[in-house]
């Protein structure tokens, strides 16, 4: 009998063409006007990617850049000796932008979100720690959620108006909503906290099946 495959191991099965997700997500910033390095590149996903995806590390995004551009999917350009030092911009190709398009496209399933939550997994165990502790690491939580939360507003305004750009819009806009969401969460496991100390339910708490 086939071992059923978890949910992280099912993210990370390269899909379309043998390429991991990461791959297509850094062929898709190139996807958009203009040449980029990959310092550019890094500091992008950083504005974008990482509010509803993740950030590959700038390793990473050049380890996948060097795979595109070994399919043909990606170019990249040296500047030239007037500059004080040497930077390669990479650039999708026709082909690198059809395969894009092709996965984009791609029917089925596009995957589960996968959900890991160091946080919640403390409270979890919070039977062996203190509730004071807790509620300091809820709080600390939810400072640097609201810190993420400026971030992709900030994003979000810095954004361009044109069609081109109209999508990472929306994206930034389902993230914007997710932080606003997860403060909220957060608030309401402070007071699901203060009734557990009290040995009452919380409000709307379900009861455990």
């Amino acid at each position: 009998m086939t071992a059923r495959r978890t949910t992280s191991q099912r993210h990370e099965v390269p899909s379309g063409d043998g390429l991991p997700p990461t791959a297509w997500a850094v062929l898709g910033l190139l996807s958009f006007p203009g040449e980029r390095t990959g310092y550019e590149l890094k500091k992008w996903a950083d504005a974008s990617l990482r509010f509803f995806y993740w950030s590959p590390a700038i390793s990473q995004i050049y380890a996948e850049l060097r795979r595109l551009e070994a399919r043909g999917y990606a170019t990249s350009r040296r500047s030239g000796p007037e500059e004080p030092r040497a930077k390669r911009s990479y650039a999708i190709t026709d082909a690198g932008r059809t395969a894009l398009a092709d996965w984009a496209r791609g029917a089925g399933d596009a995957g589960p979100p996968v959900l890991k939550h160091p946080l919640l997994l403390r409270v979890w165990l919070g039977h062996l720690t203190d509730p004071e502790h807790l509620r300091a690491l809820i709080g600390e939580h939810i400072a640097q959620t609201r810190g993420d939360l400026k971030e992709a507003r900030d994003a979000l305004d810095r954004a361009d108006g044109t069609e081109a750009w109209s999508h990472p819009q929306i994206a930034l806009r389902w993230s914007v909503r997710r932080l606003e969401t997860e403060v909220e969460l957060a608030e309401a496991m402070l007071g699901d906290l203060d009734a557990a100390g009290t040995g009452q339910p919380a409000e709307d708490s379900p009861t455990p099946g």
